[in-house]
């Protein structure tokens, strides 16, 4: 078996919907792409309370970059030319680092999340029921029972 070519194998866009026109956010370079990793590793790190190493390097190559237009490419400069609003360019910038750092699944429930973390449950169910188990837990199948036997009534035993 031979390796296929990459570019047959992965989707390397993410297609965001707003407001009834769909922006097409490439793939970043991998130097981004290391950098974003980076930096979402620095932020969860702080968000723990761990003791954050800051790389001001890092910082500063995010600041120097523009980090939002670097993760967006051409879809950076089509929202701002369609006007959209601050919050928009951000939700679809986060959503873009999560794709960079995770996947397309995790980016996509971040996105229907709205950012919001407590509207990210795994699926809608989940949602719904506030993530409680509602599956009826098994019981034994070992073959035998804790009920005892009922005592018969009427006769004695001597």
């Amino acid at each position: 078996m031979a390796f296929e070519d990459v570019s047959e194998l992965l989707d390397e866009t993410l297609r965001l919907p707003v407001r009834g026109r769909v922006y097409t956010v490439p793939a970043p370079s991998a130097a981004a792409g290391v950098r974003t990793q980076r930096l979402i590793a620095i932020v969860a790190q702080a968000a723990e309370g761990g003791d954050v190493d800051v790389d001001a390097e890092l910082l500063a190559d995010a600041d120097e970059h523009d980090l939002y237009s670097e993760i967006l490419g051409a879809a950076y400069d089509e929202m701002l030319a369609d006007g959209v609003s601050w919050p928009v360019l951000k939700h679809a910038s986060v959503t873009a680092m999560v794709w960079i750092a995770q996947n397309k699944d995790a980016a996509e429930r971040y996105w229907n999340s709205g950012g919001d973390p407590s509207r990210m449950a795994p699926n809608r169910q989940a949602r719904r029921s506030g993530g409680a188990n509602t599956t009826r837990s098994q019981g034994s199948t070992s073959g035998t029972s804790t009920r005892t036997a009922p005592r018969h009534r009427g006769r004695k035993r001597r």
